[in-house]
């Protein structure tokens, strides 16, 4: 038997993203965005309200870097979401951790989270269904110690997904199928 339960943002895992900008000022910003997908092969949509610090400097800068938080850094990530850089212009050298300048975008990309995505900003959209920022990514690098070869090993990244049901990260580590592949069996 199936029963009603009281949430709207049933959609599990969400992903752990970390949006990182550069301020006016050139100090760092970061945020936690669990509203994030891809939405082509070659573009990001973060679904965020233009009250966000992180927002402001997209908007500004015309870039962003987009990372995959993990499991090491759920303290730092999740101090990222629950810290506003409107409030607190110094949160991200609260956290400890540190930034290397992209070569491809005007963003920081935070050394310590292991993927990263770096987007040029295409443009923000505010309608009634939802508002959000849209980016190409021109690059991603990946942390030496998640690869395989020249392949990401997901394994080895131990990425964070934020559940909704409870208010919890989870650590995605363990394969359980192919992709593509697997459903061939019921044909």
């Amino acid at each position: 038997m199936r029963k009603n339960i009281k949430t709207t943002e049933a959609i599990f895992p969400m992903p752990v993203l970390m949006i990182a900008t550069y301020n006016e000022d050139g100090s760092v910003d970061v945020m936690n965005a669990a509203w994030g997908t891809m939405l082509e092969r070659d573009q990001v949509i973060l679904n965020l309200t233009e009250t966000h610090k992180t927002v402001k400097n997209i908007k500004a800068r015309k870039a962003f870097t987009v990372s995959i938080a993990d499991a090491a850094h759920v303290v730092e990530a999740d101090y990222f979401g629950v810290v506003s850089g409107n409030n607190t212009p110094d949160k991200f050298e609260k956290s400890g951790l540190t930034t290397t300048k992209s070569e491809h975008v005007d963003a920081p990309i935070i050394n310590e989270f292991p993927l990263c995505m770096e987007c040029e900003f295409i443009q923000y959209q505010d309608g009634e269904y939802g508002c959000g920022v849209i980016g190409k990514v021109v690059n991603t690098t990946a942390d030496e110690s998640v690869m395989n070869g020249d392949t990401v090993d997901i394994t080895k990244v131990a990425a964070i997904a934020f559940d909704p049901y409870t208010h919890g990260y989870y650590k995605v580590t363990e394969r359980v199928g192919n992709a593509f592949k697997d459903g061939l069996q019921l044909k």
